[in-house]
């Protein structure tokens, strides 16, 4: 299955239930940019443009930005959202590569992991400029602080096709070190820890839109769902369940 596919049918829950990225981050990526007098930002892999609700409260209508996203629905809803932004559909990749002018911000929000990574970094140190910013972020349900997590985490490697919980455990920051140290730059790494108290059926339409319960559901059928709410129903406290999340930002600064 491309990943197109596996995006496609699932932007409103994504967008919806999805959660954000804490504004700490975004605070300080602006900081980071302010020697800038103009910045024109790339949000790869956009999705509906989550990270783009954090970014242009701090960096200003006044920024250019420019989403890219393989799924077509995901940029339709991104369209609805934000129709000052010039949307692509497409391979985050190429759409780099092709730019024709430096940039000073390219964003990977929770999109990082499906990437060519050597390529894609490669093509984001060519083209920022100097000082420019790559910034990969994303936000990872924490299952060593919770009994429910570590469970849900359990039935998806049961049911889910080729799935792992450790599917984003590789060095981020080694990899974009090995893009930016030569250009005489930096990386740096920032975490926050959170916590989160969502509805069971919320919790259910987050999990509808992730492309890991999409493979469950087509090997075992839509009861897959069944299962999550049962779950979801036995560690729930007043129909509640309390998410731990560790959040994570990679900024590869172009020297």
């Amino acid at each position: 299955m491309g990943t197109k596919q596996k995006f496609d049918g699932l932007s409103e829950d994504y967008d919806r239930y999805r959660p954000r990225y804490p504004k700490e981050f975004f605070r300080t990526i602006a900081a980071e940019l302010s020697a800038f007098p103009e910045t024109t930002v790339v949000d790869a892999g956009a999705g509906t443009g989550i990270a783009l609700e954090g970014l242009r409260p701090v960096l200003g209508e006044a920024a250019r930005y420019l989403a890219v996203d393989v799924s077509e629905d995901m940029v339709d809803r991104g369209r609805e959202k934000f129709p000052d932004v010039r949307w692509t559909v497409g391979a985050a990749e190429p759409f780099v590569e092709g730019l024709d002018a430096p940039v000073q911000l390219v964003v990977a929000a929770q999109a990082y992991q499906w990437m060519d990574r050597p390529r894609f970094v490669a093509a984001c140190v060519r083209a920022l400029a100097p000082g420019g910013l790559l910034a990969v972020m994303q936000n990872n349900r924490d299952y060593t602080l919770s009994a429910f997590l570590d469970a849900y985490e359990d039935l998806l490697e049961r049911h889910s096709p080729g799935y792992t919980r450790r599917y984003r455990d590789f060095d981020i920051a080694g990899e974009l070190a090995a893009g930016f140290d030569p250009t005489g730059g930096h990386v740096g790494v920032f975490v926050l820890t959170w916590r989160d108290r969502v509805d069971v059926a919320d919790f259910v339409h987050m999990a509808a839109s992730s492309t890991r319960v999409r493979r469950a559901i087509d090997h075992e059928g839509a009861g897959f769902l069944d299962r999550v709410r049962e779950l979801c129903g036995a560690h729930a406290h007043d129909g509640r369940l309390e998410i731990a999340y560790r959040s994570e930002l990679f900024l590869g600064n172009r020297g």
